[in-house]
């Protein structure tokens, strides 16, 4: 089995903290690269509603930004030791972006928490992580949120 990659998506959700550490424990064991990667989620494509341009690019100029700050700041002491490491913040339907970036960038193995939304939540949003199972074109392990 060859691991060279490994892609961890976060949302920053409580789970994703017990995740990365399997993600970590993977690219040490196999000395892969760890790509660690947030997905603004772009409503405006998972909704089709009008938005003024202007107002929407500069929303989502401000999301990056802390975002760019906090993939980093949030995961800081979990990846001390590892040399390569690729931060990215992207923007779209999250699903499809995660599925999209692992095969562009030859993802061998998809780490992600799962977090188990019910209710309306599951509605609106649906399980990120069964759309990436179903769909990724490589591996995919998820770990269950406590």
């Amino acid at each position: 089995m060859k691991i060279e990659k490994i892609l961890f998506p976060t949302d920053f959700m409580e789970g994703c903290k017990e995740a990365v550490s399997y993600a970590v424990d993977l690219a040490r064991k196999y000395n892969a690269s760890l790509h660690i990667i947030h997905v603004i989620h772009d409503v405006t494509q998972a909704t089709g509603l009008y938005v003024p341009h202007v107002a929407v690019n500069e929303l989502f100029k401000s999301m990056e930004e802390e975002a760019n700050k906090q993939i980093k700041r949030d995961y800081l002491e979990e990846t001390r030791g590892l040399e390569n490491i690729t931060y990215k913040v992207l923007r779209g339907i999250p699903y499809e972006e995660i599925i999209k970036y692992a095969k562009q960038e030859g993802i061998d193995l998809i780490v992600m928490a799962s977090h188990a939304r019910k209710g309306l939540d599951r509605l609106f949003f649906g399980s990120t992580a069964e759309k990436v199972v179903k769909n990724a074109e490589c591996a995919v392990l998820t770990v269950k949120a406590q």
